[in-house]
């Protein structure tokens, strides 16, 4: 087994040279990369398993794995770790592989080991390190990445963000902490007699961990998940409304979908409004759909396009871009409609005719 000359230094923060000096000297050492390979491999199998709670409501055990190897080894170990892991997982499962998906297991396992390696473990850190894999990666991050995922992999339907998956992540911040700091208390005197993590400071018996965190939480620790747990539901809230201010519904139909919302439009311009054009020979698309959060009301943006031809199937199918450039459509005019979907009521319409030739 080779020999690294690492220090057993415990630094308070990761903003150090000597740190990630220590972190990459972790590659090198053979006694570490057989316990990350472990970590690998017990990380894959315990995404197989999960503590029930509630209906639809469980905790996945793959996080303590991931959480105990970041400890252990550090950041630079724990991406490559992550980025293995991944792959394995997704050749077990037989899924096809989304190469962006690895950005969340990394990330996650970055911040693990940011809050957690080469530091005295206390449940204020744990806390943080699971809040903000919790905001930042579980929903900022992974929210665009699923945009895409369902944008390239599913036929051009987009990923919608949905409050109830939002509200679970939330709600399973604090249990999840408070589980995560239970194990890791619980097994770092392991770690620290196998020389896996080190406290110079303390002897060899003693466990590696503050005083306060032996027991329960203190009152300032349940403090902080409290605060932390409603400052991520205001960080989560001004998140939604902004999601859905930007996003366009249009971007989650499938094309039988935006085929269907497509001549809905047209029916309802055609009813309400005098376009002069033959209703045989016109198509409505729409451009882009918003409703905004925690709102029944949706207003959509259409372009009406008058035929030259037949209406085929295929044109009421089209997106913004495609029908603005297709040879046989002319644009004519156009509509902004606000409806009550739930309702199926038209709540107002306002036709704009433009100066074409047609």
């Amino acid at each position: 087994m080779s020999k690294v000359n690492k220090t057993t230094n415990l630094y308070k923060t990761p903003f150090s040279r000597a740190y990630w000096q220590d972190a990459c000297a972790e590659l090198k050492d053979t006694k570490m990369l057989v316990f990350a390979a472990f970590m690998v491999a017990l990380r894959v199998a315990m995404k197989l398993i999960a503590i029930p709670l509630a209906p639809n409501l469980k905790i996945n055990t793959a996080f303590l794995a991931n959480a105990l190897g970041a400890m252990v080894f550090g950041p630079v170990v724990a991406a490559a770790s992550a980025l293995v892991s991944d792959v394995l997982g997704v050749l077990i499962s037989g899924d096809i592989y989304f190469p962006p998906f690895a950005l969340t297991e990394i990330a996650g396992s970055m911040i693990f080991a940011l809050f957690l390696y080469r530091a005295r473990l206390t449940p204020t850190r744990v806390i943080l390190s699971r809040f903000c894999i919790c905001l930042f990666v579980n929903v900022f991050l992974q929210t665009p990445i699923m945009m895409l995922y369902y944008k390239v992999m599913m036929g051009g339907a987009s990923y919608v963000l949905t409050i109830p998956q939002i509200i679970k992540n939330l709600f399973m911040f604090p249990i999840e902490s408070v589980v995560l700091t239970l194990f890791l208390v619980a097994i770092q005197p392991l770690t620290y007699r196998m020389k896996l993590t080190y406290d110079p400071g303390r002897k060899a018996a003693q466990p590696a961990c503050e005083p306060e965190s032996r027991g329960l939480f203190s009152s300032r620790q349940i403090a902080l998940l409290v605060l932390l747990f409603v400052f991520g539901c205001g960080c989560v809230t001004g998140y939604l409304f902004y999601h859905y201010d930007t996003t366009s519904l249009t971007t989650g139909y499938t094309t039988e979908e935006r085929a269907e919302k497509n001549q809905q439009m047209d029916h309802i311009i055609e009813q309400t409004e005098d376009t002069g054009i033959d209703t045989h020979q016109s198509v409505s698309i729409i451009e882009s759909a918003y409703r905004p959060f925690l709102s029944r009301e949706t207003t959509y943006n259409v372009a009406y396009y008058a035929v030259e031809g037949e209406v085929t199937d295929d044109l009421w199918e089209l997106k913004k871009t495609p029908a603005s450039k297709h040879k046989a459509l002319t644009r004519v005019g156009e509509a902004v409609i606000v409806m009550n979907d739930r309702a199926a009521e038209i709540l107002s319409i306002t036709y704009t005719p433009l100066n074409c030739d047609h």
